[in-house]
C-alpha cells in the first residue's frame, strides 16, 4: 500500500479534477453514485442496469460513471481514497485490495446491513464467503465476477503430435513440448515455434497468468499468507517454480517478448497459452480458417489427486463509507447481481458470475448451450480461488515476482532458493 501511495501522490491532481463533480458535501441520500470499469460490455451492462433500476425507483436514484482514466484504475481508486471523492459504489475491485482499504476504514461493512448475509449464502458457497470474509469476522465486498485461468492449445497440433489430448500433468506437458520442438528447429539449431508461452515481465499482477493458477492447480487451493506470514514455502511452490524453470531452460517457452507480434497463438507459433475466458471472442474473430482449439483446466503435479484448482481473476463490489446511504447502495448491488441480471451479465460481457450452480441452473441453460466453449468456464468455476483475506498482497506478489525472474527466467537461484527467499521476505512484510 505505501508503494501505492507514493506513485499516487503523482496522479493527484489530476484525479481530483476529473472527480471535482464528485464532491461529497451536502450529498442527497437518496442520489448515489456509480462506477464500474472501463470493459466496453460493462459500462454497456451498467447503463441498462442504472436506466432500469431509475425507472423503477423514480425516488431513488443512481448515478452512473465508469471509472476515470488513468494507469490503472487502482490507482484512480486510491486517488479517490485520498482525496474524499470516491464513487458510493464500486464494481471493479481487485480482491487483494479490499483488506487494505478495510483496515484504512473506508469500506462498509456489508454483513451489518438489511438482507445482505441471505442473500450472499444464497448466492455464494461457503467457501467463497470464507474466502471474502476478512479477518475482523466482517464482509466488505461483494463476490461478482470471475475469469478462470486454464490452458487454451490448439487442436490441430496436439492432434499433430500424435496425443490423445491436451497434456494435463508436468510430464505430459514437458514431453509433449519436446516432440513440438523438434519439429520445428530450423538448419541453423534456432526454435522458430514454441509449445507454450508466458509474459517475462516481472510485473507483479503478471503471476496471475502462471505462478499463482498453477501453485492453486497444484496445492488443491492452498493459500499464500495465512496468519500473517507466507504459507507458500512449500513443495506445491517449489515444484511450481521447478516446472517453469524447465520450460525456460529448454526454449520450449519463449524468453522474448512474443506479445509485440500479432497474436501467437492464433499464428501457430504457440501451441499453448495460460489465458481466460476473454479469448474466445477474440479468437473467434480473427482465427484463420479451420483453426481449432480448446480449453483444459492447469497442469498439475503427476502424482496429484482430486480437484484442479485456479486463480479466477476476481472483480468485486465495495460500498465507500462516503456513501450517504448504503442500504440504498445495497439494494441496487442486489438488484444488479440476482440471477435475472447475471444472465444478462453473461451475455454481454462473456464473464463468468461468482455464483453457486451456475453450470446446472436451468436459468442459464441457454446461454451455455448456445456458447459450448464457455461450459468448461463454468465447471472450472466450481474450482477457482481469489486471493487471501490480508494486506499487503500487491508486495507479497511482487516479492514472488522478483524471484521468479531469478530462477525461473534467468536460472540465478535454485527453485528452494527463490521460495525461501520469497517467504523470508514476506515475513519481514508482515512483521512491519
Amino acid at each position: 500500500m505505501i508503494k501505492k501511495l507514493l506513485k499516487i501522490f503523482i496522479i493527484i491532481p489530476f484525479v481530483l479534477a476529473q472527480l471535482s463533480c464528485s464532491s461529497k458535501s451536502e450529498r442527497n441520500p437518496d442520489h448515489l453514485i456509480y462506477w464500474s470499469s472501463n470493459n466496453t460490455q460493462e459500462i454497456d451492462f451498467a447503463r441498462v442496469m442504472v436506466a432500469e433500476w431509475n425507472k423503477e425507483n423514480p425516488q431513488r436514484q443512481i448515478s452512473f460513471q465508469p471509472v476515470p482514466e488513468g494507469q490503472s484504475s487502482e490507482e484512480i481508486i486510491l486517488a479517490a481514497v485520498v482525496g474524499k471523492t470516491t464513487p458510493d459504489i464500486y464494481s471493479n475491485m481487485w480482491q487483494g485490495d479490499v483488506e487494505d482499504y478495510a483496515r484504512a476504514g473506508v469500506l462498509v461493512a456489508l454483513d451489518t446491513l438489511k438482507g445482505f448475509k441471505s442473500f450472499i449464502y444464497s448466492r455464494c458457497d461457503s467457501s467463497v464467503v470464507k474466502e471474502v470474509t476478512s479477518p475482523d469476522g466482517h464482509i466488505y465486498q461483494v463476490p461478482w465476477k470471475i475469469n478462470p485461468i486454464m490452458l487454451m492449445y490448439n487442436k490441430r497440433i496436439i492432434e499433430q503430435l500424435g496425443l490423445s489430448g491436451p497434456p494435463e500433468t508436468y510430464s505430459q506437458f514437458d514431453s509433449a513440448s519436446e516432440k513440438f520442438k523438434d519439429e520445428n528447429i530450423d538448419s541453423h539449431g534456432y526454435v522458430e515455434k514454441w509449445f507454450g508461452y508466458s509474459e517475462v515481465l516481472v510485473t507483479w499482477w503478471q503471476r496471475f497468468f502462471d505462478f499463482y493458477p498453477l501453485y492453486l492447480a497444484a496445492s488443491g487451493g492452498a493459500p499464500l499468507v495465512k496468519d500473517n506470514k507466507a504459507a507458500f514455502d512449500n513443495k506445491y511452490a517449489v515444484e511450481v517454480f521447478s516446472f517453469l524453470r524447465n520450460l525456460y531452460a529448454h526454449n520450449y517457452f519463449a524468453k522474448e517478448r512474443l506479445s509485440v507480434r500479432q497474436d501467437v497463438f492464433l499464428a501457430g507459433v504457440i501451441a499453448t497459452r495460460f489465458t481466460g475466458p476473454w479469448e474466445i471472442s477474440h479468437a473467434d474473430k480473427f482465427k484463420p480458417k479451420g483453426f481449432k482449439y480448446g480449453f483444459t483446466h492447469m497442469p498439475v503435479p503427476d502424482n496429484h489427486q482430486g480437484p484442479v484448482y485456479t486463480y479466477c481473476d476476481p472483480k468485486n463490489i465495495v460500498i465507500f463509507k462516503t456513501c450517504p446511504n448504503a442500504q440504498l447502495a445495497w439494494d441496487f448491488i442486489r438488484f444488479m447481481i440476482d440471477k435475472k441480471n447475471d444472465l444478462m451479465f453473461l451475455k454481454m460481457t462473456n464473464q463468468i458470475p461468482r455464483r453457486k450452480n451456475l453450470e446446472t441452473d436451468s436459468v442459464f441453460a441457454g446461454y451455455f448451450k448456445d456458447n459450448p466453449k464457455m461450459v468448461e468456464f463454468a465447471k472450472q468455476a466450481k474450482y477457482v480461488k481469489g486471493t487471501d483475506p490480508y494486506p499487503n498482497l500487491t508486495e507479497v506478489f511482487d516479492i514472488i515476482s522478483q524471484e521468479y525472474e531469478a530462477c525461473v527466467i534467468y536460472g540465478k537461484k535454485t527453485p528452494q532458493e527463490a521460495i525461501d527467499d520469497a517467504a523470508k521476505q514476506v515475513n519481514l512484510l508482515y512483521l512491519k
